[in-house]
């Protein structure tokens, strides 16, 4: 049986990157494996019963730090976590690491220290911060590849992280060190991808790199859920912010009778709602955040799904959830979503085009027959495909590839 230092600077449930890193712990453990996770100290950190090392989490919540850090290489790669890191390693004994999200919190001076243990290390993306400088190939506006070349001035002219300079030019900043000290060819042994998508793109932006590729898709226990193959309402549940494209949803909602609920919070939640009451837009209810039970009972009594991001999600947990409920998911043809969707399992469109959401929407609410086929065939598919034996050979053929 292996060792495996799982590596993230999150150890708390804050979205689907860090469900993925906790549900390959789960299910290595399950195997017998024995797993250790590195990562940054927070009072919410959950407690698995495994051993953990953490390190201080930068304070983003001082601009005068911020503004230090542009000019300190710390933040871009750590002397201290690089020594951390070291020292877990020499106690921990790992045959594998595994990291995902490192940049910033861990930077990648994590990885350098596992190949001075001569320790294999692989590496799951689940966003774009290896080829872009804000994670998302979006600018705030619009779909971006500006930095494509590694153009990474471009960040800072376009202040498209946090739409701050300060940010935007550390982030640039950052890029140019990794790029100068050459850590994605020599310190990753195997890049791992949940979609085909975010795999040709790297691909596109490291045509010059020899960088060994795989496919690692998130394992899902569909178990957990009920489907129910009806509904009384469309349902959008997520984060409200920008690159997520829900006020997509206001536009179409003008144009069409859908009863539609909104479930979540953000940034942009207030200025969603301000549009709703002066556009005199009533067929939209925001209910909030909810969790666990509370939006499982929301999502099972919901028609469909809809998911109009605007920049190119990588495999939304969303969408598993959706199926697994038996709901037909209509989402933009943005990066891993048409793959997961397919032409049997919901529709796709184009989230720059309302009337295409518009028809999408109307053709679902008004064909109960064809909203439960596909949700029945939603719900078959992650049944058949996303299974914890799936998943696990899947993850140790990968570890095994890497392992001299």
């Amino acid at each position: 049986m292996l060792k495996i230092l799982l590596v993230h600077k999150f150890h708390r449930l804050t979205g689907g990157a860090e469900l993925f890193y906790f549900e390959v712990a789960r299910v290595l453990k399950e195997n017998g494996h024995m797993v250790a996770f590195f990562t940054t100290y927070d009072d919410d950190n959950a407690s698995t019963g495994d051993p953990v090392y953490s390190v201080p989490a930068p304070d983003y919540a001082s601009d005068g730090l911020f503004k230090k850090l542009i000019g300190s290489i710390d933040i871009f790669f750590s002397g201290s976590k690089k020594r951390k890191m070291l020292e877990a390693i020499d106690e921990f004994k790992p045959d594998v690491v595994h990291a995902f999200a490192v940049h910033v919190h861990l930077t990648p001076s994590v990885l350098e220290a596992a190949k001075e243990r001569n320790v294999p290390v692989i590496m799951s993306c689940n966003d774009y911060k290896h080829i872009c400088p804000n994670y998302k190939l979006f600018d705030g506006d619009k779909l971006c590849e500006a930095c494509k070349g590694e153009r990474f001035y471009n960040a800072a002219l376009k202040k498209c992280c946090k739409d701050s300079l300060i940010f935007s030019t550390a982030s640039m900043v950052e890029s140019y060190v990794h790029k100068y000290k050459g850590i994605y060819e020599t310190c990753v042994d195997k890049y791992l991808f949940a979609s085909q998508f975010m795999l040709n793109k790297t691909k596109e932006f490291w045509a010059d790199k020899d960088v060994n590729y795989g496919v690692l898709q998130n394992p899902f226990d569909s178990g957990d859920y009920q489907p129910k193959y009806s509904g009384d309402y469309a349902l959008y549940f997520g984060r409200i912010i920008s690159e997520k494209g829900v006020d997509r949803i206001l536009d179409a909602a003008k144009q069409s009778d859908v009863v539609i609920k909104i479930v979540g919070d953000g940034p942009d939640l207030e200025l969603l709602r301000s549009r709703c009451s002066n556009e005199g837009i009533n067929n939209i209810e925001f209910v909030g955040a909810k969790w666990g039970e509370e939006l499982k009972a929301i999502l099972l009594n919901a028609k469909f799904v809809i998911i109009p991001s605007l920049w190119h999600e990588n495999f939304p947990y969303v969408i598993f959830q959706s199926f697994a409920c038996g709901k037909p998911v209509i989402g933009s043809d943005r990066g891993g979503i048409p793959e997961l969707i397919g032409d049997d399992k919901g529709i796709v469109f184009d989230p720059n085009n309302a009337a295409s959401l518009v028809h999408a929407m109307n053709e679902l609410w008004s064909n109960d027959s064809k909203c439960a086929e596909m949700g029945e065939l939603a719900r078959t598919y992650v049944e058949n495909n996303f299974t914890d034996d799936i998943f696990y050979k899947n993850i140790m053929d990968n570890y095994k590839s890497i392992i001299k």
